[in-house]
């Protein structure tokens, strides 16, 4: 979860959104972040972002949203969405650790045009607990393309979040749809109990 997204002044706020809606899933992220690490479960971080030189930006995305807000504009933490500037960053509450690795991608989805699929198979990797914003745009973009790729893919509800709530309950409603047509969904209550239960049973 980039500070582009999630906090006042970003990409997020000058397409008009309430980025305080956003923030209800930190803390269950927080939890199963802590629940993920603590299991020894490799944790693969990603943030959205273009080369300063904006190259890599397809025309189409740039001209999205307010005139006079583009990606690679200036704003209060430097240009918008460019890989290098504060917005670019992961919020501090979801810092990576010390050699957790952190995908750079163009677009919303994790596997475009990134090392994400090498990192996974070279650690025999075949489920992902996947978290994150927004539920509609980057988790369900990432969720599709590692569904199509052979993964097992687990939404968890609470540690994803919208601008817009119903996008938000449709967009996971889509994930479990006809038995998991895409995946599953769950919540870090949940995963956490279950990371708890496993370590107990081991």
């Amino acid at each position: 979860m980039q500070r582009d997204f999630l906090e006042p002044g970003g990409f997020g706020e000058t397409l008009g959104n309430d980025v305080s809606l956003l923030q209800a899933a930190v803390g269950p992220c927080q939890a199963a972040l802590a629940a993920a690490r603590g299991a020894g479960m490799l944790v693969i971080h990603t943030r959205e972002g273009h080369r300063p030189d904006l190259l890599d930006a397809p025309r189409a995305k740039i001209d999205r949203g307010a005139p006079s807000k583009r990606i690679g504009d200036p704003g209060p933490m430097g240009r918008i969405l460019i890989r290098g500037e504060p917005g670019h960053d992961i919020v501090q509450a979801l810092a990576p650790a010390e050699g957790e690795p952190v995908i750079d991608k163009p677009g919303k989805g994790a596997f475009h045009q990134t090392d994400l699929e090498q990192l996974l198979r070279n650690n025999a990797i075949d489920t992902l607990i996947v978290c994150g914003v927004t539920t509609e745009v980057c988790v369900h973009t990432t969720i599709r393309e590692a569904n199509d790729r052979g993964y097992r893919c687990v939404a968890l509800a609470d540690a994803c979040a919208s601008y817009f709530p119903e996008f938000h309950r449709i967009g996971l409603e889509m994930i479990k749809a006809q038995g998991g047509i895409f995946g599953w969904v769950s919540d870090a209550t949940c995963f956490v109990t279950a990371l708890d239960r496993a370590a107990q049973a081991a």
